[in-house]
């Protein structure tokens, strides 16, 4: 029979209750559904178009970051700003649009072709 001493019975209460703590903060600290926010290091971000929806529907980003989107619809959709700092060509399945987003606001955005699809992305 192996014999433990009472230290390591302290030490492994110790770190059962640090591995716990940070499952619990990375579970707390999680963007909320439908918000994404973009890698600062990445420098690129995407929003998926499916079932006549941009997902996320809210994307937070840094100035400089590239946004693509794809089309995985069976249907064509576009992407075009409210206030025309971009616009996308009909974008068939599987095509692809990129924005670069420079400058700082909030731009809103929908489908031309499906104007209750919309979506936002912050630039920071």
């Amino acid at each position: 029979m192996i014999r433990l001493r009472k230290t390591s019975w302290k030490t492994t209460d110790w770190i059962f209750c640090l591995a716990s703590f940070v499952m619990t903060a990375s579970i707390s600290f999680q963007a909320p559904p439908g918000v994404s926010a973009a890698s600062a290091a990445a420098g690129k971000a995407e929003v998926k178009i499916d079932n006549f929806s941009f997902s996320p529907a809210a994307l937070k980003v840094k100035a400089g970051t590239q946004i693509t989107w794809t089309n995985g619809d069976d249907i064509p959709h576009t992407v075009v700003s409210d206030v025309q700092a971009f616009k996308s060509k009909v974008l068939a399945t599987g095509e692809k649009f990129t924005f670069t987003a420079d400058k700082p606001g909030t731009y809103s955005y929908s489908c031309s072709i499906h104007p209750n699809m919309t979506g936002k992305v912050v630039v920071e």
